[in-house]
């Protein structure tokens, strides 16, 4: 029975080591060191916040929507912009509409340039989050563990959005 035990411990070991390539384990690094092409997507989703317990029950937030095609099949009013670009670029531009907010561009005008959500970009206005509020749930989840002035970003089915707490 020993050797049987052996056997297949032998075998998982060596299945593993199968995945070795010449320079040792591929995949994460022993020193947690990535690649520029691993960063590149890494998800732009803002993870730390979201595991916060929430801040508050009800909370003011302005927003700057960003989407990609895929989100869109099937939904009318699409915004043109977010027709022509896909998940990688919708990922980039809203890196670097996080940027901007981060080093102090005013976030209404960044709203008016970049948001694709016709309710809010052009009116600059915050909508109210509550548990219950009639918003998609990433928006509620990420929207209530903000800090007033915190930016942070979450994916939903509208696309990506870049939040900040006004109240």
């Amino acid at each position: 029975m020993r050797f049987a035990i052996a056997f297949v411990v032998g075998l998982a070991a060596g299945g593993a080591l199968a995945g070795c390539g010449p320079t040792g384990m591929t995949g994460p690094t022993m020193n947690n060191r990535v690649s520029a092409g691993e960063l590149a997507t890494e998800s732009v989703v803002s993870k730390d916040i979201l595991r916060r317990e929430p801040r508050v029950n009800r909370a003011m937030v302005k927003h700057v929507l960003v989407s990609w095609k895929d989100k869109l099949e099937g939904k009318p009013g699409a915004d043109p912009r977010a027709l022509e670009r896909g998940k990688r670029d919708a990922e980039r531009l809203i890196r670097d509409v996080y940027s901007k907010a981060k080093a102090g561009t005013p976030f209404e005008e960044l709203m008016a340039t970049y948001s694709e959500d016709p309710g809010s970009a052009a009116s600059g206005e915050a909508y109210e989050v509550a548990p219950d509020a009639q918003l998609v749930i990433e928006f509620r989840q990420l929207g209530l563990r903000l800090d007033v002035g915190e930016f942070g970003i979450v994916e939903s089915d509208y696309g990506f959005h870049l939040m900040t707490r006004v109240e």
